[in-house]
């Protein structure tokens, strides 16, 4: 995760590095985002603690919350079918 820095140099030459090795900072961050993966496993029972925002997958025959197969996520209280 990316820290801000807690402060900057008042000399230009000092600051202007600082930033260059802030932007270098957030853009391996932001490379790091954009290579990220989800796999998500089908499951055919509910989870048993469901939290707000948890995301699955329906298998949609042994359980379907709903909508048959697909992914669905919790919000609170029930289970809303996302696609």
């Amino acid at each position: 995760m990316y820290k801000a820095p807690t402060s900057l140099p008042m000399e230009m030459h000092l600051l202007v590095r600082s930033l260059k090795t802030e932007f270098l900072k957030i853009e391996r961050a932001n490379t790091r985002l954009a290579a990220l993966e989800l796999l998500l496993t089908t499951l055919d029972v509910a989870p048993e603690k469901p939290r707000e925002g948890l995301v699955v997958i329906a298998d949609g025959t042994n359980w379907d919350p709903g909508s048959g197969v697909g992914m669905y996520r919790y919000n609170g209280s029930a289970w809303v079918h996302v696609g």
